[in-house]
C-alpha cells in the first residue's frame, strides 16, 4: 500500500472512509504495484484545531485585503464597470473573448432561490453569451471565425447606439467524432456534502457519459484533504463502471484543489490523443483551503499545466460557500471554460446539447481590437468584460493569454458608441459620410490549437449595418440588448437611467424569435421575477 501525498495535513476519516469505498467496489481501480501514481487506498486525519484556525483566520485576512465581494458565505470578484471613452483621446479598444456562462446560470439560481444576486455575482457579458443568436458560420476551418455587425438605437439612451458584434466558430462535420480523452476531477471535501453539490454532480456527468463510446477513455480522481484515483482510465463504451465508480463517492474533509489538479493533469497526459481531445473537468463549489489554496497559486499551478495541451473545463456546483472568484480566475489562466450548474437542465445544456462547444478547442488566446473612426464615432463603452480588457500592445503580442474558443461557440460583444453630431440620424436620412463609411475597423487575433503563433482576421464596420429605429433591428440584436439592459439592471448601473425591468422584459418579450430550448422564454420569467423581488 503506498502512501499519498500529506500536503502538510492529514485527512478526516469521513475522506478515508470515501475513498475506500469507491477504490474498492469501482473496477480498474489502481493496484498496489504501481509506483507512479499516488494511491487512494490510505487517508489521514485532519490538521489539529489549532491549525485548523490559525488557517481561517489566514483565509479571512486574504479576504479582506483582496478585490473580493463576500455574498454570505460566497466571494466574487469586484467588478468595476468600464467607463465612457473618448475616441479623439482613445480610439482603440482590446478584449479577450470570453465564452464562460456561468454568471448567467448563477443569477438565475439567486433569482429562482427568491433574491437578487449581489452586483459582482453580474458579469453581463456571460448573461449575453448564454444565449445563441443564428449567427452566420464560416463555410470551412480554414478561417475558422465568421464576424457579423450590427448597429441601432440604445433601448434606456436616446442619444446612443448600440454596436453589436457576434463572432460564430466553425463546427466541424465529421463522419466519426474526435476520440476524447477525460479526466473527471471531483471536489469530495465536506463542503460538497448536499444534494445540489456532489448528488447533482453525479447526475450532470451522469449525462455525459452516455455520449462516450469506445473511442474515448475516462478516469476519475477525487480530491478532498489528499487525492486519489478512483477510476483508472477506462474506455468510454464502459459506462456501467464509470457511473458506479461515481455512484459509490461520498463527501468529506477538507479541500485540497492543488494536489488533485496535479494528479488529474498527470493522468490526462499519461493517456494523450494526439488527434483527439484531452481534457480535465474540474467539478467544485471551489472551496478550497488547504496545500495551494490561494487565487494565486492555483493560477500559477493551472497556467504551468495548460502547457501540456490539456484543456480545462470547470464546472461550479452549490450555493452557500460557492467561491466564484478562485473559479473564474483559474479558468482564465487556464484558458478554460467555465459553467455553473444550478439544475439538470443547465447540466443537459453544457454537456449534451453544447459538448462539442465545451470540449473541442477550435481557437486559442482569441483577441478582439475595435479602432473606432474619430470621424464618425465621438466615444464608446464596451459593456462587460471588464476583467477581460487588454492594452493595445497586447493584441499583437503572442505571449499574452486570452481566451480559447470551443467548435461552433458564438461570441458577442456590444459596445453604446454615441456619434458626432454632423453623423447623428435626422428624419431616417444620414448625413454625409466620412472615411469611406466605416466606423471602426475590427481585427480577431487567434492561434491554432496546436499553433504559437497568431492570425489575424479583419473586418470593416459599415455605417450601412445600421438602422434608425429599434423596431427596424434584427430580433437577435434587440434581445441582445435586453439581456444587456438585465445585467446592467442588476448591477444598479447609472448607465441605465430609470429603464425598467418592465421595459426590459416588453423588449425580449417582442424580440424572442425562434426558442427551440425554451431559454428566452425562460429569461422573460426571470426578469418578471426579479421585478417583483
Amino acid at each position: 500500500m503506498k502512501q499519498i501525498n500529506k500536503n502538510n495535513g492529514l485527512v478526516t476519516m469521513a475522506f478515508a472512509t470515501a475513498l475506500l469505498t469507491a477504490c474498492a467496489s469501482a473496477p480498474n481501480s489502481p493496484s498496489s504495484s504501481n509506483t507512479n501514481r499516488p494511491m487512494a487506498e490510505k487517508a489521514y486525519a485532519l490538521h489539529d484545531m489549532e491549525m485548523f484556525g490559525a488557517m481561517q483566520s489566514r483565509k479571512k485576512a486574504e479576504i479582506q485585503h483582496a478585490n473580493i465581494t463576500v455574498a454570505p458565505g460566497e466571494q466574487y470578484s469586484t467588478i468595476n464597470e468600464n467607463r465612457q471613452i473618448q475616441v479623439v483621446n482613445e480610439p482603440v479598444s482590446t478584449f479577450s473573448i470570453d465564452v464562460d456562462t456561468a454568471a448567467y446560470a448563477n443569477v438565475r439560481r439567486f433569482i429562482n432561490g427568491g433574491n437578487l444576486p449581489p452586483k459582482d455575482a453580474v458579469r453581463v457579458e456571460e448573461m449575453v453569451n448564454y444565449f445563441d443568436y443564428s449567427y452566420a458560420p464560416p463555410n470551412n476551418d480554414t478561417t475558422p471565425f465568421n464576424i457579423t455587425t450590427e448597429i441601432g438605437p440604445t433601448p434606456w439612451n436616446s442619444g446612443s447606439y448600440l454596436l453589436h458584434v457576434g463572432v460564430k466558430g466553425y463546427e466541424p462535420v465529421v463522419a466519426e467524432p474526435q476520440p476524447r480523452n477525460l479526466v473527471f476531477l471531483l471536489d469530495v471535501s465536506g463542503s460538497m456534502n448536499s444534494s445540489n453539490k456532489l448528488g447533482l454532480l453525479r447526475k450532470s456527468l451522469r449525462l455525459l457519459v452516455n455520449q462516450l463510446t469506445s473511442y474515448d477513455r475516462v478516469a476519475i480522481v477525487v480530491y478532498a484533504g489528499a487525492s486519489g484515483v478512483v477510476l483508472e482510465s477506462t474506455p468510454g463504451n464502459r459506462r456501467h463502471e464509470i457511473i458506479h465508480a461515481m455512484e459509490r463517492l461520498r463527501a468529506g474533509g477538507s479541500t485540497n484543489g492543488g494536489s488533485g489538479i496535479e494528479l488529474a493533469y498527470t493522468i490526462a497526459q499519461q493517456h494523450f490523443k494526439e488527434n483527439g481531445i484531452n481534457r480535465v473537468i474540474l467539478a467544485t463549489d471551489g472551496d478550497f483551503n488547504v496545500g495551494p489554496s490561494s487565487t494565486e497559486a492555483l493560477k500559477e499551478l493551472i497556467k504551468e499545466k495548460k502547457r501540456s495541451g490539456v484543456g480545462l473545463t470547470i464546472l461550479g456546483f452549490g450555493m452557500g460557500n460557492y467561491n466564484d472568484q478562485m473559479l473564474e480566475s483559474i479558468s482564465n489562466a487556464g484558458d478554460g471554460n467555465a459553467a455553473y450548474i444550478d439544475t439538470l437542465q443547465e447540466a443537459q445544456k453544457v454537456l449534451v446539447q453544447e459538448m462539442g462547444s465545451t470540449l473541442d478547442t477550435i481557437a486559442r488566446d482569441t483577441k478582439i481590437q475595435i479602432e473606432f473612426n474619430p470621424g464618425i464615432v465621438s466615444s464608446y463603452r464596451l459593456i462587460g468584460y471588464e476583467n477581460r480588457m487588454l492594452r493595445r500592445e497586447d493584441f499583437k503580442n503572442d505571449r499574452i493569454d486570452a481566451g480559447d474558443v470551443g467548435a461552433g461557440h458564438t461570441v458577442t460583444a456590444i459596445y453604446e458608441i454615441t456619434l458626432n453630431e454632423a453623423q447623428r440620424y435626422t428624419s431616417g436620412q444620414t448625413r454625409a459620410l466620412q472615411f469611406n463609411n466605416e466606423l471602426g475597423f475590427l481585427k480577431l487575433r487567434y492561434k491554432r490549437p496546436n499553433e504559437s503563433m497568431s492570425i489575424e482576421m479583419q473586418h470593416a464596420i459599415l455605417m450601412d449595418d445600421s438602422n434608425h429605429k429599434l423596431d427596424t433591428t434584427s430580433g437577435n440584436f434587440r434581445f441582445a440588448a435586453a439581456v444587456a439592459g438585465f445585467g446592467q439592471r442588476l448591477r444598479n448601473s447609472e448607465r441605465l437611467g430609470d429603464y425598467s425591468y418592465h421595459e426590459i422584459a416588453a423588449l425580449a418579450q417582442q424580440s424572442r424569435g425562434s426558442d427551440k430550448f425554451g431559454y428566452r422564454a425562460e429569461f422573460i420569467k426571470l426578469v418578471k421575477l426579479a421585478e417583483s423581488l
